[in-house]
């Protein structure tokens, strides 16, 4: 069995604790008429409800940590300016808004920490299957319990691989669409299902061989970039450059497969 640290726990609680309210909120979300005003400020509360209760949580247990969040960006640590800083929350309430709003059971909380520049633990939770997904730097990755490891395929033709596109008001679609078509011709199928968070856990446990977007924040994917870590796989950029955490620009697979994804992926580009 697993054994979490206390830093693990501290995050394992608060992402339960804002897990429980979104789960009724969501329930009543499935109950609405899907309106743009209406449901849109629905979850737009919910999101900010659920932030709101990790912030409490995240910044009483540890209040020499500063925090990252979507909706309420950056902030000081709790203890305040004469403490010195001992790490950086970053954190997404409610990865899968979309999902989220049209009643779609796909959506997840998502916890970094940073120290010192690098994340060194991460929690993704999604609440409607009680899934949990966590990593701590040098420790490994579980689900729930059980230990994570990536796909072990070395084929692209026998892979599935995950991916998010760009919607209304978001640049990049002619790059999107010429890398969607670049990987169709390579793989057995390609996957959006709209959470980030859930697409990089979703290549920790190998259930997806890899996963690639452009345009992320770091919230979207601090935690699950070492979950990935942690399980085996490689973590980089499209172009090969720099640091995704930063670029927001992502790559992720198994050792066998990350070479020649990336290859693809930059000759589409």
């Amino acid at each position: 069995m697993a054994v979490r640290s206390p830093l693990i726990n501290v995050m394992v609680a608060a992402a339960y604790k804002a897990a429980r309210g979104l789960v009724r909120d969501f329930g009543e979300v499935e109950q609405l008429q899907v309106s743009r005003k209406g449901t849109a400020d629905f979850v737009s509360t919910a999101d900010l409800k659920a932030e709101k209760v990790l912030k409490q949580e995240l910044g009483k247990a540890r209040p020499n940590f500063d925090f990252l969040m979507e909706e309420s960006g950056a902030s000081a640590a709790p203890a305040g300016k004469d403490q010195p800083t001992e790490g950086r929350w970053i954190v997404d309430p409610l990865d899968g808004t979309t999902n989220f709003l049209h009643g779609i059971p796909h959506f997840a909380i998502s916890i970094g920490v940073e120290k010192d520049g690098e994340i060194i633990a991460g929690v993704v939770y999604e609440p409607v299957h009680d899934e949990l997904f966590w990593a701590e730097k040098g420790v490994g990755a579980f689900l729930n319990d059980r230990r994570l490891r990536v796909s072990g395929r070395t084929h692209l033709v026998d892979s599935l691989i995950a991916t998010g596109l760009p919607f209304a008001g978001r640049a990049g679609h002619d790059v999107a669409l010429k890398q969607l078509e670049a990987v169709m011709k390579v793989t057995s199928g390609i996957r959006r299902f709209g959470a980030a968070a859930l697409d990089l856990a979703y290549v920790a446990a190998g259930r997806y061989d890899g996963y690639w977007e452009n345009g992320l924040n770091a919230w979207d994917i601090a935690a699950g970039l070492l979950i990935v870590k942690e399980a085996g796989g490689m973590v980089g950029t499209i172009d090969g450059k720099g640091d995704p955490l930063t670029t927001g620009d992502v790559l992720v697979s198994n050792r066998d497969l990350f070479g020649d994804l990336g290859k693809i992926l930059r000759s589409a580009a």
